[in-house]
């Protein structure tokens, strides 16, 4: 298989993507699927959704302070 960045997997492989999608390789040809969570059901107005490249995850934070952490009771992915 030949992925979007031109490199090669054998069939079987699979890799987690810089964009954090979680991939496969199959004689079907390459799979892929988001390998995070995105919340869904939180204050909108009150808090702000933070995704970190690094760690593939959302942070739910209020707007006007970063450090304090807002409940979220439905995530999708």
């Amino acid at each position: 298989c030949l992925d979007e960045e031109g490199k090669v997997h054998e069939f079987g492989a699979s890799w987690r993507t810089e964009d954090c999608d979680d991939c496969s390789c199959s004689s079907s040809g390459i799979g892929c699927c988001t390998s995070y969570m995105r919340p869904v059901d939180y204050d909108e107005e009150k808090c702000e959704s933070i995704f970190n490249k690094e760690t593939c995850s959302y942070k739910v934070v209020e707007k006007d302070d970063h450090s304090k952490e807002c409940p979220v009771h439905s995530w999708v992915g």
